[in-house]
């Protein structure tokens, strides 16, 4: 717009700020850095989550699911993650409005459920069943990357012996074309996805990976089972008896990490099985959060 009128982009932009906004009588100047609140944009059903926007600092946000990432979106920002700063924010909103809340979706961070069971005494408490999958994303990449250094160890030993015996190392290549540790580097996008989105290379690489590891394949299984029970199931009994038989196929596993994730669901079971009544998530949280970041890097 500068260069169509032929003025300096840095003299339009103080102009707007200074004069063509409303930004020098905005009625949150002195406490927009701190905080901002739009009690009118609360509705029935919200978002919390934290975002961090510049040099790894947190806000927590909370949002307004019907209005879809659009205007009326944000009811509360404010700086840091603390509860009892957030919720003496939260709790200007006149306690009759808060009380008309009946759903929050939120991660399983203990501060973010602190503040929405005292901000909104009314409010169901659903954990984001997209931050549960993850955790069981992440564990199931432990385990390839367990398996990827100790071939990376493998190899430098082989390497060293062949030097001590004056012989020229060569690494194994697979049916595929991959070394070892290739393979191993290699799997890590493919096992986010379900099989139907394999693409052939990936299908190929997969065999491979899971004749060699099977545990890499147990512990995908895992991950899938879990993601299918929040997929196909749309009943609340259902979905607690599958997670139990989950549970149990952990326990048979004997892995370390997915032990973990199990005693974490179990300890937030109730909310965990809430997303069955509306198949709620926080996705409408994260994806505004994206816009904001989006945002503030133009």
């Amino acid at each position: 717009m500068a260069s169509f009128y032929g003025v300096s982009g840095r003299n339009l932009q103080c102009q707007y700020k200074d004069f063509l906004s409303d930004f020098k009588v905005w009625d949150q100047i002195s406490h927009a850095k701190k905080w901002l609140l739009f009690p009118k944009n609360i509705g029935k059903r919200l978002s919390i989550d934290e975002t961090s926007l510049s040099n790894g600092e947190l806000y927590t946000i909370l949002t307004n699911k019907s209005a879809k990432g659009r205007k009326g979106t944000i009811v509360a920002m404010v700086a840091g993650t603390k509860a009892d700063t957030v919720i003496s924010v939260i709790d200007k909103i006149p306690l009759k409005q808060r009380n008309l809340v009946k759903e929050i979706t939120l991660d399983m961070a203990g501060n973010m459920e602190l503040i929405a069971k005292r901000s909104f005494a009314n409010a169901t408490l659903v954990t984001d069943r997209f931050h549960v999958q993850k955790l069981a994303t992440e564990a199931l990449q432990e385990i390839r990357i367990k398996y990827r250094w100790q071939a990376i160890d493998n190899e430098n030993d082989a390497v060293e012996k062949a030097r001590i015996l004056n012989k020229k190392y060569e690494s194994q290549i697979l049916a595929n074309g991959d070394t070892l540790k290739q393979l191993l580097a290699r799997s890590r996008h493919f096992l986010y996805k379900t099989k139907m989105k394999w693409s052939a290379n990936q299908l190929e690489r997969a065999n491979l990976l899971f004749e060699l590891y099977p545990d890499i394949q147990k512990a995908y299984n895992l991950t899938q089972e879990l993601r299918s029970i929040f997929e196909k199931t749309t009943d609340k009994i259902i979905g607690f008896t599958k997670l139990a038989k989950w549970h149990e196929k952990v326990n048979q596993a004997g892995f370390k990490s997915f032990n973990t994730i199990s005693r974490t669901i179990i300890n937030h079971y109730q909310t965990i099985l809430n997303y069955f009544d509306n198949r709620s998530t926080n996705a409408s949280a994260e994806s505004f959060n994206a816009k904001i970041k989006a945002f503030r890097s133009k």
